[in-house]
C-alpha cells in the first residue's frame, strides 16, 4: 500500500493544502508583543521543527494552533479551519504529545488506550496501536510501572489513538535518555513514513532536530526569521564546512571553506593521491542555528538604535512647534 493510500485510508485528506498556514500571526500580553508578524507552513506529510530562543513564543504559537489560545491578530488555517473556532470534530483530527504526562499511573496500559480509543469516531484497535509504538509486551502493565522510554511510547500512543492527521509534538524528549530518545527517534519516523502523519516539533535538542525535520523553522523576536532544510539554512547564514588534513611535514592543517569539494580536490591534486587524515566537517544545525540567532540580535539592537536616534532627530521639531 502506497502512503497516500494509507493516508486516505486513516481519512487523511491527501493534496497540496498545507497542514498549517499562518499570516501575520500576532498575540499580545498587556503591552507585551509575544509574536509580532508570524508567517509559516506546514506542509502535508512533512515534520517541520521550531525552534528558537526560551521566550520566542513557541509555545505561544502552539497554543494558538491548538485552539487553547486566542490570538490578537493575523490568520490561522489548521488543517482547513480556522482553530479559534470550537469544534469537536476538526480537534479529533489533532494529536498532542505534551513535554509531560505523569497522569493515569494505576491504569492498565491497554485498558488506558481502549478507554481514550472511544473518543474517537475512526481510532486505531489498541492491541494495533500497541504493537505500532512497541508496548504489546506491556499491553497488562499499570502505566506506573513502565520505564521512561515506554512511558514516552505511551504518549505518542495517546496522541496518536484517534488517528491524527496532524501532530504536536511539545520539546517531547525532554529527560530522556540516548536510547529511549533513539527509540523515540525511530517512532516518529515511522508515523511520518508509514502512516502520512504531519507533524510540528518544538525542541531545544539541536541533533534531534537536525536528525528528524523535513524543514525547520527559527522563531526570534516574535516572528520567523529563517525557513528551509539544513542546507538552505547553512547556504543563507554562510555556515562554512571545516576541511582538515595533515601536510606533507605532518603538521595537521584546518581550512573553514563554502565549497569544501574544491578544497579536497585541491589536495588530491598537491598530494597526488590520498590525503592524509582528511576529515570533512560540514556545518550542524547548532552552528547555523546559533550563528542565525546572533545575526537576529543584532539586527534587533540595530534596529532599537536607529528608532532611538529617529526618536531624538524628531525631539527638536517637537520643541519648535511647541514653542
Amino acid at each position: 500500500m502506497t502512503l497516500q493510500e494509507t493516508a486516505r485510508e486513516a481519512g487523511h485528506i491527501v493534496g497540496p493544502t498545507p497542514a498549517i498556514r499562518v499570516r501575520g500571526l500576532r498575540m499580545r500580553y498587556g503591552t507585551r508583543d509575544v509574536l509580532s508578524g508570524l508567517d509559516l507552513e506546514v506542509r502535508r506529510h512533512e515534520l517541520f521543527a521550531l525552534l528558537g530562543p526560551n521566550g520566542a513564543g513557541k509555545s505561544t504559537t502552539i497554543e494558538i494552533l491548538e485552539g487553547y489560545r486566542t490570538r490578537s491578530g493575523g490568520d490561522a488555517e489548521v488543517l482547513g479551519q480556522d482553530p479559534a473556532r470550537e469544534d469537536p470534530s476538526w480537534r479529533a483530527r489533532l494529536g498532542i504529545v505534551l513535554q509531560a504526562n505523569r497522569d493515569h499511573g494505576r491504569w492498565r496500559v491497554g485498558d488506558l488506550l481502549g478507554h481514550f480509543a472511544r473518543y474517537y469516531a475512526n481510532p486505531f484497535e489498541p492491541s494495533e496501536l500497541l504493537g505500532l509504538v512497541g508496548l504489546t509486551a506491556q499491553s497488562a502493565q499499570q502505566v506506573s510501572t513502565l520505564s521512561g522510554g515506554q512511558r514516552r511510547r505511551l504518549d505518542v500512543a495517546l496522541g496518536i489513538v484517534g488517528r491524527p492527521e496532524l501532530l504536536f509534538l511539545d520539546e517531547p524528549t525532554t529527560g530522556f535518555d540516548p536510547e529511549a530518545r533513539r527509540d523515540f527517534h525511530d517512532l516518529i519516523r515511522e508515523l511520518r513514513d508509514n502512516l502520512g502523519t504531519s507533524m510540528l516539533l518544538t525542541t531545544h535538542d539541536m541533533s534531534e532536530a537536525q536528525q528528524l525535520a523535513d524543514r525547520i523553522g527559527i522563531l526570534q523576536y516574535g516572528r520567523i526569521t529563517a525557513c528551509g532544510t539544513l542546507a538552505e539554512l547553512s547556504t543563507a547564514a554562510k555556515t562554512r564546512s571545516e576541511v582538515a588534513w595533515t601536510d606533507a611535514d605532518g603538521v595537521p592543517q584546518r581550512r573553514l571553506t563554502a565549497d569544501p569539494s574544491e578544497v579536497v580536490w585541491e589536495l588530491h591534486q598537491q598530494f597526488q593521491g590520498p590525503i592524509p587524515d582528511l576529515e570533512v566537517r560540514r556545518p550542524t544545525l547548532e552552528n547555523t542555528y546559533l550563528q542565525m540567532v546572533a545575526e537576529g540580535d543584532e539586527e534587533a539592537a540595530r534596529t532599537t538604535k536607529e528608532g532611538g536616534r529617529e526618536a531624538e532627530a524628531a525631539a527638536p521639531r517637537h520643541e519648535e512647534a511647541a514653542a
